[in-house]
């Protein structure tokens, strides 16, 4: 073996072992089976890897998590409006007591005649991303990976980092730190909020379907 070759082999293996140290401490959020899900089985299925909905219900969680890197694919329709629940303490009343990470179809013209912080990607109603339409046009596979540390929410889209946010930030049930409005549905502050609880997915809005796979979680 030559020099160049010795070289070229230590960076493969440098990457591969990269690659492995990354993956380590992940599992599956969701067991094949969905044993460890609660939702309603005439609404959500998961066959061949990819879960996916009927209606516009919210498979949740059985545990509540905190702290944790949530790394997800999802698959838009034409249209679509979903979303990542994360920190719900109250799966009926998840709305005003959660975070809600918005999944949408942003190339549709319905969600460019939104605001940036309800599109693709976004802290639902109070934090746009950074750069718009990262989201893949509809049939093609997203990956979303979303780091929660107590106050302090990343979120990744397709490779780039969207979103930095410290809910520290939001005192105030009316206004964001940018000076938009908060939706009145949402009418507590985020700097009072808990900073652990169950994860949900959110299902099909209307005729546009929403499908999820490979959805694994780290804690921290």
């Amino acid at each position: 073996m030559n020099k160049n070759t010795t070289l070229i082999w230590l960076c493969f293996l440098f990457v591969l072992t990269a690659s492995q140290d990354s993956d380590k401490g992940f599992r599956p959020l969701f067991e094949n089976d969905l044993s460890n899900a609660d939702y309603n089985k005439k609404v959500w299925s998961y066959t061949d890897g990819i879960l996916t909905a009927t209606a516009d219900e919210v498979i949740w969680t059985l545990n509540e998590y905190e702290n944790f890197i949530l790394d997800i694919e999802f698959k838009n329709d034409v249209n679509t409006n979903s979303g990542i629940i994360i920190y719900c303490p109250d799966k009926a009343n998840w709305v005003p007591t959660s975070i809600e990470i918005q999944i949408a179809d942003d190339h549709h013209e319905f969600w460019q005649s939104l605001p940036e912080n309800v599109r693709c990607g976004s802290i639902f109603g109070h934090k746009g991303a950074n750069e718009q339409l990262v989201v893949y046009e509809p049939g093609l596979w997203n990956r979303a990976i979303i780091t929660a540390k107590g106050q302090k929410i990343d979120v990744e889209l397709n490779g780039k980092h969207i979103i930095s946010a410290n809910l520290a930030d939001w005192t105030s049930a009316t206004k964001n730190p940018d000076g938009t409005d908060i939706p009145e549905w949402l009418p507590k502050p985020y700097a009072e909020l808990q900073t652990k609880g169950f994860i949900g997915f959110q299902g099909k809005h209307g005729e546009s379907s929403i499908w999820f796979r490979n959805v694994r979680i780290k804690c921290l």
